[in-house]
């Protein structure tokens, strides 16, 4: 029954979101072939920024969540000391520091790099927590069993314990990948040309304010019920594996 109501309601704002896009293209009629390049060219470049920096940031925030958790002292403060570093600075900082401040020091990166790279050590510190949390999550006596089967401590965290700190870190993930949606909208002020400036560029030139950031918000909300759903399904199918394997 649940199930079906979760398919039912990822239906409905399925539609929602066409709706939206269906009632914007229709207010914009005669002017929607000039819209639609420019925003479709600014929604490429956000689909882009945000996949490139949801995939680095899971990777820095394992890397970094499984550091918090080890028993060097070392590793758990490099790692400690990156993520309330990250955490504890706005991401708008951040973005401007690596754009205008590092140049200073002989190193120049291209805004789109930029862009990924803030966002990605940003969001993989926000990660970290998540992983760590879904570590500390999973019971001593696995740890516990794992040692009485004899398997080495990797062994244990790569077939064990981790799939098991996965299914937890899923639904608090799916929040954090829509927030990093929404952050990569802050890309516009370091000149990337993404689905906020563009907008920005041809609301100075039209001013269609409305018709153009309702287009925006319609476009960002579809791609934040994507990723929802996408992590529904994740959250699912680990499920189903997890069930499988302990049948």
């Amino acid at each position: 029954m649940d199930e079906r109501l979760t398919r039912r309601s990822e239906a409905v704002f399925a539609v929602g979101f066409a709706g939206c896009i269906a009632g914007a293209a229709l207010a914009v009629h005669d002017q929607f072939a000039i819209f639609f390049p420019k925003l479709m060219d600014g929604f490429f470049t956000t689909v882009l920024i945000a996949m490139a920096s949801a995939i680095i940031s899971i990777i820095i925030a394992v890397m970094a969540g499984v550091a918090k958790s080890s028993r060097s002292a070392l590793l758990k403060g490099v790692a400690i000391t990156y993520s309330e570093f990250f955490r504890g600075s706005s991401l708008l900082v951040q973005l401007f520091w690596l754009f205008y401040v590092l140049p200073h020091f002989g190193i120049y990166l291209d805004p789109l790099t930029v862009g990924i790279l803030g966002i990605s050590l940003n969001y993989g510190a926000y990660g970290s927590e998540i992983v760590r949390g879904a570590i500390k999550a999973v019971p001593k006596g696995q740890w516990e069993a794992s040692t009485a089967l004899n398997l080495s401590n990797f062994r244990a965290f790569r077939r064990v314990i981790m799939p098991q700190a996965v299914v937890v870190m899923i639904p608090p993930y799916a929040t954090l990948m829509v927030q990093l949606l929404k952050g990569t909208s802050l890309v516009s002020f370091i000149t990337i040309s993404d689905l906020t400036f563009e907008a920005y560029q041809l609301d100075q030139v039209t001013g269609e304010t409305v018709t153009i950031f309702s287009m925006v918000l319609a476009a960002y909300f579809g791609l934040a019920m994507l990723i929802s759903i996408l992590f529904r399904w994740l959250e699912r199918t680990f499920m189903i594996s997890m069930k499988k394997v302990g049948g």
